[in-house]
């Protein structure tokens, strides 16, 4: 039993090694890595499980990793009629990103949109071309503050729960991976690769989801959309089969790491909410920026130390 656990243990340790060795596409001048999205980015796993990985490769790189998604928020500025009971719109991007710019300074920015912004209807193509121009939009500010933009094509929507739907995803998100070559933007596909997953895991298990709702992943899921972000970050590719769990299982300090990072993250990410503004109602008020960044330079005092008894 020793020998099959030190067998097991020295894959993933050399698995992790080959990852540290591959190119590494964050420049030496980057600092501020900003994640724009809606409630799935807000809630967090994804980043935090990008943010533990990396700096379990990269211990010396010191950047901010700053999570400024909003729950409910498109990009297309659409907003369903009785969205919240009819209690309020949904937030659209356009409305706070100037202010966002102001305060933060990224070179680089990952996108999330798409999930909310179909509005959970067939396919339409007004409200699609809602959604395209605002990622074009988007694309424009983002070229405008000198950053480089990353887009993940949408999470997918459960066809169980609405196939009509998921099938505006799939369109929205081909759409997106065209611009690659069509518009020369750096798209990460995290659609269908879910998709793909969660066919092949019903065909076993008929009852298997990914999103209880439909709409927002559990940890498997958020695990699915953090893979394809690390091999672009220079991680190589990630076995289909590895969870986040066993990549990370041979460091010792590797699941406290995670810990502290998901709770450096939330701070920051109701900080700067707070700080930069919205109209979300219901999202909680977060520490003033001074203080917030003061908690978390002691949370990464903490980090570091890890990272440290690590290497």
């Amino acid at each position: 039993m020793r020998q099959i656990t030190l067998c097991f243990t020295l894959f993933f340790a050399l698995q992790i090694q080959t990852f540290a060795q591959a190119p590494n596409p964050i420049s030496k001048d980057t600092k501020q890595i900003l994640f724009l999205g809606n409630s799935i980015t807000y809630s967090g796993e994804y980043l935090a499980y990008v943010e533990t990985v990396y700096r379990l490769n990269h211990p010396d790189r010191k950047l901010d990793w700053i999570n400024l998604g909003l729950p409910s928020e498109t990009v297309s500025g659409l907003s369903e009629e009785g969205h919240a009971g009819g209690a309020f719109l949904r937030p659209d991007l356009h409305e706070r990103l100037d202010r966002i710019f102001e305060q933060i300074q990224p070179e680089l920015v990952f996108v999330n949109y798409g999930m909310n912004d179909g509005i959970y209807l067939p396919f339409d193509s007004a409200r699609f071309n809602n959604y395209a121009d605002g990622m074009s939009w988007l694309n424009s500010k983002i070229q405008a503050i000198k950053a480089k933009a990353v887009f993940l094509t949408p999470p997918i929507y459960d066809p169980i729960k609405g196939k009509a739907y998921s099938e505006t995803l799939d369109q929205y998100s081909t759409w997106l991976i065209d611009q690659e070559k069509e518009s020369g933007w750096k798209i990460i596909d995290i659609h269908f690769p879910m998709k793909t997953y969660l066919e092949a895991q019903r065909r076993v298990e008929p009852e298997f989801y990914l999103a209880k709702d439909g709409v927002h992943p559990n940890s498997t899921g958020h695990w699915l959309m953090a893979k394809p972000i690390l091999e672009f970050l220079g991680l190589g590719e990630i076995d289909s089969k590895t969870t986040f769990e066993e990549l990370i299982s041979t460091y010792p300090n590797g699941m406290e790491l995670f810990i502290l990072i998901s709770q450096k993250q939330k701070i920051l990410r109701d900080a700067y909410l707070s700080a930069t503004g919205h109209l979300r109602p219901g999202i909680a008020e977060g520490l003033p920026l001074l203080e917030a960044k003061k908690q978390v330079l002691a949370l990464e005092n903490q980090i570091l130390h890890l990272l440290v008894r690590d290497t």
